[in-house]
């Protein structure tokens, strides 16, 4: 019957449940009314004429009309009961911040085409598959964080300004995270009315190493780490996603403009492993477009959905109702009378 079980915590009326001992009184008076039924016919001294007045020996199966109609009541006691289940449902009201490294090392074409444009893809497509009511918004960092699109339910806007994402030097991890949980903290104020603000995740994607400031610089106020500290006393958990591989490459021009180096360019799973750990969130890596995409439809379910106590007394009622119905017909076909 789904995931109802049979824990009296999850009945809603649990006093029907009562009713069960009188099905175990008639199961057991059905039994003794049989056994006293057979000894009175036990009593004829005479065999040639109890076989004359009795019918043929019975067989075992006529008590099967019986026994299945008592199954179809003890399946309604349940629904009358009132069980309960956990079942998924839609979030209508939550906020995501979707975290986007923009810095040049993105322009890495290890995971082909490039990193930017598989990211880009991917994240339009995490647009849509979140649920209609929560608020989803977009921010992006190289070496300083912008809010691209405040928290809104317009799927159209965050996709659009996806698309519109360019590049730029240095990473500021930190500056992300911060501007997000200020996009966060608006968007409630805004809000307001409610005792508390609505649920909040930050889902930061990056490629590399914090630059800005120094990764090493642990004690700065705007550090990944420290960030990441604010956002676990704000009870907003951020899930990281380092994604690219460790042979990344990309061609950074000379300063006279007259050549480029190319520079290695490798993911940096400890510090956004770390981050996800002090946050509270949870670590994926991806190194291609279908790993990406399924990090991205791992949260979806984790963001999207919360687990609730539902009604799960249909599955009962229709199940005994197609039982009870089961056992008069099988006792009006076999013995021409009810049970």
């Amino acid at each position: 019957m789904g995931n109802t079980t049979f824990s009296l915590s999850h009945f809603v009326n649990q006093y029907w449940l009562a009713f069960l001992a009188v099905l175990a009184a008639i199961a057991l008076l059905y039994v003794l009314m049989q056994r006293r039924r057979r000894k009175h016919m036990l009593r004829f001294t005479n065999m040639d004429l109890l076989e004359k007045v009795a019918p043929a020996q019975p067989r075992p199966w006529r008590h099967i009309s019986v026994a299945v109609t008592l199954v179809g009541l003890m399946f309604l006691t349940f629904a009358a009961a009132g069980p309960t289940a956990a079942k998924k449902v839609p979030r209508n009201r939550a906020t995501v911040i979707l975290v986007i490294d923009v810095s040049l090392s993105m322009e890495a074409t290890d995971v082909p085409p490039s990193r930017i444009q598989v990211a880009k893809k991917a994240a339009k497509e995490f647009a849509d598959g979140l649920t209609p009511g929560i608020n989803l918004g977009l921010v992006t960092f190289a070496g300083t964080a912008s809010v691209q699109v405040s928290p809104t339910t317009n799927r159209e806007a965050v996709k659009a300004a996806i698309d519109n994402m360019k590049l730029a030097e240095r990473t500021a991890t930190g500056e992300g995270i911060l501007t997000a949980l200020q996009s966060i903290d608006t968007l409630a104020s805004v809000l307001g009315g409610a005792e508390k603000p609505p649920p909040a995740r930050i889902v930061l994607m990056s490629d590399g190493k914090q630059t800005v400031p120094d990764d090493k610089d642990v004690e700065n106020p705007r550090h990944g780490f420290t960030a990441a500290r604010l956002a676990k006393e704000k009870g907003i958990p951020v899930s990281t996603i380092s994604f690219g591989t460790t042979w990344g490459t990309v061609e950074i021009p000379d300063q006279d403009g007259k050549g480029s180096q190319r520079v290695r360019v490798p993911v940096d799973d400890d510090s956004l492993r770390e981050i996800a750990k002090l946050s509270g969130g949870d670590f994926y890596t991806a190194s291609t477009l279908e790993e990406l995409k399924a990090v991205y439809d791992t949260l979806e379910e984790q963001i999207g959905y919360e687990t609730t106590m539902g009604d799960a007394s249909k599955p009962w009622l229709w199940a005994g109702l197609v039982v009870t119905a089961i056992g008069v017909l099988t006792a009006l076909l076999y013995r021409q009378r009810l049970p």
